[in-house]
């Protein structure tokens, strides 16, 4: 199923100039949120911020990633001005689940130290509509907003049903049905007053810098995994898979690196990951570059096993394919992927909607960057007071239900933390 919001054959006119630096770029959100894409300290920060919406297309299916190109591609070949840049959240799983594309009406992105202003609109832009915004954009909003009182209250099913889930698929899986499944648990979060979406995100950023910051249509968080990032020719794809928890003291924080470095079972979680990420870029790549052994990921909460894989294109296929050749990943489904899925839907209890799927922009010319759509929460009500939050673990055969629960707390502390 497809849904747009404007005439198809409507023209997109952009405009695009050159901005002051912005000391946050997040800072540009109000309470009720944006599109945002944002990685790395204030200081040495790029990304991209989106404002208001011109068009929108809603898409449901297997063909979800088909249908978003082709509507892109559209919308581009009818541009004026310049290069638009969309944003972009798909659905997990091929049914249920909508996966939107959204347009903006002003984009700011910093790149290489260098801010650019984007306006886009469906009429001509005059100069005096140009120099509005850029008042506008020089006045960031007031991120003072303060914190929310939480409620934490159980998902789609209570912590011990979930646990039992994965002795099943630990059974499942030492029996040689599959190699390695994902599985994944919600709780919901019930806030007292609405939430400021500007201030969490600025404050997601501030604790996990490491990490790309998100925000499209209500879906909120800071991925420490980037499925694609397209510049040009040159591809990068960050793999996830294998956690342990952080210490405080600095010889036991060393000591728990090297027990996840050693740890055979993190190290057969990783490895099906960088392979099925390695195998769906070599049809699109060649000088293929897959790092022998990961390294560690440090965050303020966790620290992860990461391989970063790098590529150079031949085919010219613009990022939302490359994301569509991807996804899922063994990091966030399993091996093989087929059956993994299989599993899921048997064991999972409940409908991950677009959690631990590609998140990101996508520009005009093919180039793009989608993160895997971890850490994150979706917000459920007009209000802003009622969020889901998400965690899942990689099982292998030498996991417990134990252990994992204690894994997916943890990686529940990202979201936690900003709201609490």
């Amino acid at each position: 199923m497809t849904s747009a919001a404007f005439d198809p054959t409507a023209t997109l006119f952009v405009r695009t100039s050159e901005l002051p630096d912005i000391p946050h770029l997040l800072s540009l959100l109000p309470a009720e949120g944006g599109l945002a894409w944002v990685h790395g300290p204030a200081t040495d920060q790029t990304g991209v911020i989106g404002l208001g919406e011109v068009t929108r297309i809603t898409i449901s299916g297997p063909e979800r990633f088909s249908r978003a190109q082709r509507w892109w591609s559209q919308q581009c070949a009818l541009s004026e001005g310049g290069n638009p840049i969309a944003f972009a959240s798909f659905a997990f799983d091929k049914q249920p689940g909508t996966s939107v594309v959204v347009v903006p009406n002003i984009v700011v992105r910093r790149i290489n130290s260098k801010t650019t202003l984007s306006v886009i609109s469906e009429t001509p832009i005059t100069d005096a509509q140009v120099t509005k915004v850029v008042g506008q954009i020089n006045r960031p909003h007031s991120l003072t907003h303060g914190i929310n009182q939480v409620q934490y209250l159980d998902g789609s099913r209570p912590v011990a049903d979930w646990q039992a889930a994965v002795d099943t698929a630990v059974s499942r899986i030492n029996t040689g049905e599959l190699d390695k499944v994902v599985l994944a648990r919600d709780i919901v979060a019930q806030l007292d007053e609405p939430l400021h979406i500007g201030a969490l995100l600025m404050r997601l950023n501030e604790s996990f810098p490491e990490c790309w910051t998100f925000s499209v249509d209500g879906l909120i968080g800071a991925t420490p995994e980037l499925l694609i990032k397209r510049d040009g020719e040159h591809v990068t794809s960050r793999v996830l898979a294998g956690t342990m928890r952080r210490s405080s003291n600095i010889d036991r924080d060393g000591q728990l690196a090297a027990e996840l470095l050693g740890s055979d079972k993190d190290q057969e979680e990783h490895m099906y990951a960088v392979e099925s990420v390695a195998a769906a870029l070599a049809t699109h790549c060649t000088d293929l570059n897959v790092p022998d052994r990961p390294f560690i990921l440090r965050l303020a909460n966790v620290q992860h096993l990461a391989t970063d894989v790098t590529g150079e294109l031949v085919d010219a296929a613009p990022a939302l394919a490359l994301a569509a050749s991807l996804h899922p990943t063994a990091a966030v489904c399993g091996t093989p992927t087929e059956r993994a899925s299989q599993v899921i839907r048997e064991l999972e209890g409940m409908d991950r909607g677009r959690y631990s799927a590609p998140i990101g922009w996508i520009a005009a010319n093919g180039d793009g960057e989608f993160g895997i759509a971890l850490r994150c929460a979706l917000i459920e009500n007009d209000e802003r007071t009622k969020l889901r939050l998400y965690a899942g673990c990689g099982i292998v055969s030498g996991s417990t239900g134990e252990s994992e629960v204690a894994e997916s707390q943890a990686k529940f502390a990202a979201m936690r933390s900003a709201l609490d």
